[in-house]
C-alpha cells in the first residue's frame, strides 16, 4: 500500500477528534479512522493518485495496562477494531488508520507508536506544539493542540502527510 498524497478530513470528523481527545485528557485518547480512498485525475505519467477522505471517527477505549501508563501510552482493544471493520464494510467505508493523542508532548510518532502499528498505515496524532505546556493543565489552558498526519512505513522513518479540512 502506498502513502496517499494528501488526507482530507471532514469537518464533523475534526470536531469529533477534538471532543474525543479532550474528554480523554490527561490520558491518551484513541480512535480508528474510517473513510474512503478516491482516485484523482491522472498525472503526466498516466498515474491517478489516491486521496484518502476521512469521514468517520470510531471512538475506542484506551486499554493500555497498567492504567497509570495511559498518560503516555495507548492500546486499542482488538475486539473494537473488529467491530469497526465490520461496521465500516457494511457502510461502504474502510479503516484507514488510527488516531491518538499526546497530551503532554509534540505530535510525533514514538518508538512505541511505530512498534505497535501494523505498517504501512496512517496515524493521526494530536499533541502540543514544541515548547508549549501540556494540554489540559492550568498553565496550558490556552495551549492549542496540533494535529499531524503520519504515514508509517514497514521500514524507515515516518513521513508527515499534508491534510486539509473537507466539507
Amino acid at each position: 500500500m502506498n502513502a496517499p498524497p494528501e488526507i482530507r478530513i471532514g469537518r464533523q470528523a475534526l470536531t469529533l477528534i477534538d471532543r474525543l481527545l479532550d474528554a480523554a485528557a490527561p490520558e491518551e485518547g484513541c480512535a480508528l479512522l474510517l473513510g474512503t480512498r478516491r482516485s484523482g485525475p491522472r498525472d503526466s505519467l498516466g498515474e491517478a493518485p489516491t486521496h484518502w477522505h476521512l469521514q468517520q471517527v470510531w471512538p475506542t477505549t484506551n486499554v493500555w495496562e497498567p492504567g497509570v501508563e495511559r498518560l503516555c501510552r495507548f492500546r486499542i482493544d482488538p475486539r473494537e477494531q473488529l467491530l469497526a471493520q465490520k461496521w465500516a464494510r457494511a457502510h461502504g467505508l474502510e479503516v484507514l488508520g488510527s488516531l491518538h493523542s499526546h497530551p503532554a508532548s509534540p505530535p510525533l510518532p514514538s518508538a512505541t507508536d511505530r512498534g505497535m502499528a501494523f505498517a504501512p498505515t496512517l496515524m493521526l496524532i494530536r499533541g502540543v506544539a514544541p515548547g508549549e505546556p501540556p494540554l489540559g493543565d492550568a498553565a496550558g489552558a490556552s495551549a492549542r493542540p496540533v494535529l499531524c498526519c503520519w504515514w508509517l512505513e514497514l521500514e524507515g522513518p515516518s513521513r508527515l502527510l499534508p491534510w486539509r479540512m473537507d466539507d
